[in-house]
């Protein structure tokens, strides 16, 4: 295919591009990488993913680098101070989410690992779409479905179908790059 563009989402913002070039539909399976994904999605609810991109290294100061030992023993107290924090969304339900989402992924990964957890909702191989637009991409399938479900009787929230599948995309569950995008599997 010799007319290959990016993903039109990611715009020409330098931040963006080099998110989509290097992140975006890549599987991840580093527990901790998909923890912090998992919970910035439910951040990015309601809002858009720049956004959140923007904060990001704001995010990780904010929550001792993701460290979910660390966020599990985190209280009124902490929810207090990150609801001052102007650097990160202040909103209490997300961030005592985070905080739930943070003892259940140490439940999670002490019991058969949150990775393998995660990626066995598409039986640990990356779902390649052959998207021809972004209108042709769902916004949720059934191992979304699945895996907010799960989630959530482990006692995540935050966390249904829609962002579990922006989530999928994210980590590399799901690619779903363009046809025509160079970061498709077929035109690598």
């Amino acid at each position: 295919m010799t007319d290959l563009a990016r993903c039109l989402w990611c715009g020409t913002d330098p931040l963006y591009v080099a998110y989509h070039d290097s992140e975006w539909g890549i599987p991840e399976h580093d527990p901790r990488a998909l923890w912090e994904c998992l919970m910035l999605e439910a951040f990015q609810a309601g809002l858009s993913w720049i956004t959140i991109l923007r904060r990001r290294e704001t995010f990780r100061a904010a929550f001792a680098g993701f460290d979910p030992a660390v966020v599990a023993t985190w209280g009124e107290a902490e929810t207090l101070r990150l609801l001052q924090d102007p650097g990160i969304i202040r909103h209490r339900g997300k961030i005592e989410a985070t905080i739930r989402g943070a003892r259940a992924f140490l439940r999670i990964e002490a019991d058969e690992g949150f990775s393998n957890f995660i990626w066995k909702h598409v039986d640990h191989q990356p779902i390649v779409n052959h998207l021809p637009n972004m209108a042709a991409a769902p916004t949720q399938t059934l191992q979304a479905q699945a895996l907010a479900k799960a989630l959530k009787k482990e006692g995540f929230t935050f966390c249904g179908p829609t962002i579990t599948y922006a989530f999928m995309q994210a980590v590399g569950m799901v690619n779903d790059h363009l046809l025509t995008c160079p970061q498709h599997p077929s035109n690598r």
